[in-house]
């Protein structure tokens, strides 16, 4: 059986009601992108290509233009481009964040990256939510719910965040997960669909367990001590 494009199957959420698309989006109700919200698309990915192209040789230029397509950039935040948004002005980045290469951060809903933030190459941010029902993902109904990453999260290489995921302060994601749902603060979470392994406590020093990564002791070279 074929559905026709815009069967809603009489659901309220996917009426129109007189709001705007960018009205509805911006309440996180179910909407259809109009030219208006198009083209504040285009006018992100032209910035943003300004701005891949400034960051090696300009800092000052690249922290304006990126300061134009972001809500909000604290101090001493790098974005290693190419840096992939729908919209941009509904993120947020706290002082000190770092952020590698590749972060596609899709800003239909609010996304809040706190301070101190590191964030690997090629995370992705996902806001948006399609409908399950095939009429209206057909006729291109979506709706979002916001991402939080609070101060001192890392995400490391490739972790998917999904809609309406908060990450706590000082947690750790593993490489490749994927976060669909809220992780504690002071956690380490890994896997599909990612889970705490580990709880940090963060008042008890820690020796930096990087410290000797790549020394070879004399007992494992053979030498006598």
């Amino acid at each position: 059986m074929t559905i026709s494009p815009g069967t809603n199957f009489d659901d309220p959420r996917f009426h129109d009601d007189g709001r705007t698309p960018a009205r509805r989006m911006r309440d996180g109700d179910y909407y259809v992108a109009d030219d208006e919200l198009s083209a504040l698309t285009r006018r992100a990915v032209r910035l943003l290509s300004l701005y891949e192209q400034a960051h090696p040789s300009d800092p000052d230029i690249a922290r304006y233009l990126l300061s134009q397509v972001l809500g909000q950039v604290g101090e001493n935040v790098d974005i290693r481009p190419p840096l992939r948004v729908d919209y941009g002005y509904n993120i947020t980045i706290g002082d000190g964040s770092w952020v590698n290469f590749g972060l596609t951060a899709l800003d239909v809903a609010p996304i809040v990256i706190g301070a101190d933030v590191l964030i690997g190459p090629n995370c992705s941010l996902y806001t948006a939510i399609h409908p399950t029902e095939p009429g209206p993902r057909r006729a291109k109904w979506e709706s979002s719910a916001p991402i939080t990453l609070e101060d001192n999260v890392w995400l490391g290489g490739s972790v998917v965040v999904c809609p309406g995921v908060t990450i706590g302060e000082n947690s750790i994601i593993g490489a490749g997960a994927v976060v669909t749902r809220s992780i504690p603060p002071n956690s380490v979470a890994v896997g599909n669909p990612a889970r705490v392994i580990k709880a940090l406590d963060p008042s008890v020093p820690r020796a930096i367990e990087a410290a000797s990564v790549g020394v070879i002791s004399r007992g494992e070279t053979g030498e006598r001590a």
